[in-house]
């Protein structure tokens, strides 16, 4: 049960505007520091395996699938928070902070720039083992 209850797993993202399956994300923990990585797009304006094209520096004209998206993120009390994620869409990097729902079955992902009160938030549904 206390694993559920933590982000570290497999997720399908959930685009917030066209509640759709987006993409299928891996979270893994290393040295109290969750990282997310893109496994396979399901859904993409340019089809089956996109690359990165808004984006700036390594990940430029990448592949989406195998990139890190998510890094950085720490435990602070029943969030997690103080790390980054990108929008392969767009290119931007956002501050991110991951809460717990549903008894660990989804994670509602914001991502925001500035204060958190403002931005984005996806929900993400767990995949099953």
């Amino acid at each position: 049960f206390a694993a559920e209850m933590t982000p570290v797993g497999t997720w399908t993202t959930i685009d917030d505007a066209t509640g759709k399956p987006k993409s299928i994300v891996q979270i893994t923990e290393s040295n109290g520091t969750l990282e997310g990585k893109v496994l396979e797009v399901l859904q993409s304006e340019q089809g089956p395996h996109p690359v990165c094209k808004a984006c700036d520096g390594e990940r430029k004209d990448k592949p989406v699938e195998g990139m890190v998206i998510l890094w950085d993120v720490e435990k602070d009390g029943d969030v997690w928070d103080g790390g980054r994620i990108l929008d392969p869409k767009n290119g931007k990097t956002y501050k991110v902070k991951l809460t717990m729902m549903d008894g660990g079955q989804k994670l509602d992902v914001h991502g925001y720039i500035g204060f958190a009160l403002l931005g984005r938030s996806q929900v993400w549904e767990r995949k099953s083992p």
